[in-house]
């Protein structure tokens, strides 16, 4: 499908209420192999890979891998379809959906957010020392995993890319956002898929834009947080703050599962997502 004049490879299945799967880092569409066939019983699912991702174009030497450029083409791709959909996103993906919720609520029916990384909700994109005492102040146990996963994985991950070393940026981000047994046990496919969608541009590019506490709180959508229990602390903390912000939202953790809950355990988070969509309704 073409929408804001690129081509956007995808998968649909199924009849029904729309619901829509956006993908996080070093993933693409496949990512979501566990889910569409079991939603597609009951609904029509789209999965796609976004901008830049396997098997899409790649990007260009020099061009901004820019988040808010995401939420204009799920934006876009919404408008094709053309009802209010069921919205389900992934780490990178799960913020692009939430900017989206704030920015067009009447395009999303439910919001499914898989460990979003909305850390801009208390810092900058490349938070300052003082945004960091700060948050010692008034939320410590937030402010030392965050610093936690800033010195294990993003920085040093990062440094790696600006060296060209992506193999080591790779294992650094996987063992900081999985875990070590997680990264470690993923499948010679699995890392293929992570190998193809390993972009430069991503780690180096314009980051996480701002997100204000206060707009959050007027998101009126069902939503739906949903943490892997052996997942960084960051991600639940994070989850948490948004269930305390956003008016009707719930939180589950999957069981058996990291930053990748939907691939680590299929089975409890197609569940628990179903679930949901039946407690909505009723």
């Amino acid at each position: 499908m073409k929408a804001n004049e690129y081509n956007f490879e995808y998968i649909e299945n199924g009849k029904g209420e729309p619901v829509v799967f956006v993908h996080g880092s070093v993933s693409d569409y496949r990512t979501w192999t566990g889910q569409i066939d079991k939603f597609g019983k009951h609904y029509k699912t789209i999965t796609y890979s976004r901008r830049f991702h396997w098997p899409n174009v790649k990007i260009s030497e020099n061009e901004d891998y820019s988040m808010y450029q995401h939420v204009s083409d799920l934006e876009e791709i919404l408008k094709m379809i053309n009802t209010p959909v069921h919205l389900i996103g992934h780490s990178y993906g799960a913020f692009i959906c939430l900017l989206l919720a704030l920015k067009s609520p009447q395009m999303i029916r439910t919001l499914v957010l898989e460990e979003p990384p909305v850390i801009t909700m208390f810092v900058s994109n490349t938070p300052k020392l003082f945004e960091i005492l700060k948050l010692f102040f008034t939320r410590p146990k937030t402010a030392i995993a965050l610093v936690k996963l800033g010195a294990t994985g993003i920085e040093p991950a990062t440094k790696e890319v600006k060296r060209d070393q992506l193999e080591k940026a790779i294992e650094i981000f996987g063992k900081a956002t999985l875990g070590e047994n997680t990264f470690s046990n993923l499948s010679d496919s699995r890392m293929e898929q992570v190998h193809q969608n390993m972009i430069k541009a991503e780690f180096i590019g314009s980051g996480f834009p701002p997100i204000e506490q206060s707009k959050i709180r007027e998101i009126e959508i069902p939503t739906l947080l949903i943490t892997g229990e052996n997942s960084p602390k960051i991600f639940g903390l994070l989850a948490d703050r948004l269930v305390q912000l956003i008016p009707i939202s719930q939180k589950k953790v999957i069981h058996e599962a990291s930053h990748i809950s939907h691939e680590d355990n299929a089975l409890d988070f197609n569940q628990s997502v179903l679930s949901f969509y039946d407690e909505v309704r009723h």
